[in-house]
């Protein structure tokens, strides 16, 4: 599926504002505005208030390369992702970095932490090296840091997640739809006792609040999201059962915002005697390459990450070399599947 931006035409095919821009609009010289950024001291109050009015106006970014690179070409393509902690990200960033590195890009990884405003900090930091691409995960973003990118003239692409409105380019897949999807199928199969248990970070509660509005529309109001801090871990997988079954012993099934907190729960039922999926079915998230070796295999969704991080290094990479810019994928839905092991029956 091809969907435009509500611009018409991607955000990096205009022109970057210059230096000469911002002087403009300041009303004041090239080399005051240089001076302003690079040696404040030597720039009155008054004239640093204009010219950082104009900057935020027009989206300016200092390059730091042009006077290095006759081609202003950096090779850097900076990437976004929330953690490492656990691996749900690394089959994308691996096939990322693997497809830049054979076309002679380097990769520089950084780490959001689930904090939008986070992201804005390292945006901040990154945007003066004019990187030739920028890689987020995730839709949700400051409005600084949105209004930056769709100003910055650099290639964007959004990933692990789809909205209406793109910055440039999306690759990946409707959380709402995993909810809507885990809730009918685990229905069918005549769980009525629902338990969810979501790490707090925005993509793990948008799939478990659509959980939730899926069974109450299918008959099975109230059902509670027991939510635990990112980053997921197992203890917290541990310390969520606890909670759940505190509030709700009867629970039938639990399902789970990613495999490591699933994985967790699983340790917890084991020590507490609970047989799975005799007593308590589980169902996780994002199918890591522990779920099928842990004890029950884990019930899970597979995303294809492998492809996600393949069809992200041909968007960019077409985008740099302006190959097909007005006919380039802008939004494409990499889509799920339900994977069935031992945890649910």
């Amino acid at each position: 599926m091809v969907k435009k931006s509500n611009k018409g035409t991607p955000q990096s095919a205009a022109a970057s504002p210059t230096l000469i821009d911002v002087a403009r609009i300041a009303g004041v010289s090239p080399i005051t505005v240089s001076r302003a950024l690079n040696r404040p001291e030597l720039v009155s109050v008054a004239a640093q208030d204009k010219v950082f009015a104009a900057v935020r106006a027009t989206g300016y970014v200092p390059n730091m390369l042009a006077g290095g690179l006759a081609t202003n070409k950096s090779r850097l393509i900076a990437i976004f992702v929330p953690t490492i902690a656990n691996s749900i990200f690394a089959e994308t960033v691996q096939a990322l970095m693997d497809s830049l590195t054979g076309e002679g890009y380097q990769a520089l990884l950084g780490l959001t932490g689930y904090s939008n405003q986070r992201e804005e900090q390292l945006l901040d930091a990154i945007l003066g090296r004019r990187p030739d691409g920028i890689v987020l995960a995730g839709t949700l973003h400051t409005d600084a840091s949105r209004e930056r990118l769709c100003k910055a003239g650099i290639p964007v692409v959004e990933i692990w997640d789809l909205s209406d409105t793109p910055i440039d380019m999306q690759i990946g897949f409707s959380h709402e739809r995993v909810g809507i999807e885990v809730a009918g199928h685990l229905f069918d199969k005549g769980y009525r006792h629902f338990s969810v248990l979501s790490l707090d970070d925005p993509r793990g509660l948008r799939r478990s609040r659509s959980v939730v509005d899926e069974l109450a529309r299918r008959g099975v109001p109230g059902v509670p999201i027991e939510i635990v801090p990112a980053p997921a871990t197992l203890l917290s997988g541990r310390e969520g059962l606890r909670r759940i079954l505190a509030q709700r012993p009867h629970a039938d099934v639990v399902i789970c915002s990613s495999d490591t907190i699933a994985e967790g729960v699983l340790a917890e039922a084991a020590s507490r005697g609970i047989t799975v999926p005799g007593q308590l079915s589980v169902m996780g998230f994002g199918d890591l390459s522990s779920a099928a070796q842990v004890f029950p295999a884990l019930s899970t969704v597979r995303i294809d990450g492998t492809r996600i991080g393949q069809r992200v290094a041909q968007a960019l990479l077409a985008r740099v070399s302006g190959q097909g810019r007005e006919h380039d994928p802008l939004w494409i839905d990499t889509g799920f599947s339900i994977i069935d092991r031992d945890s649910t029956r």
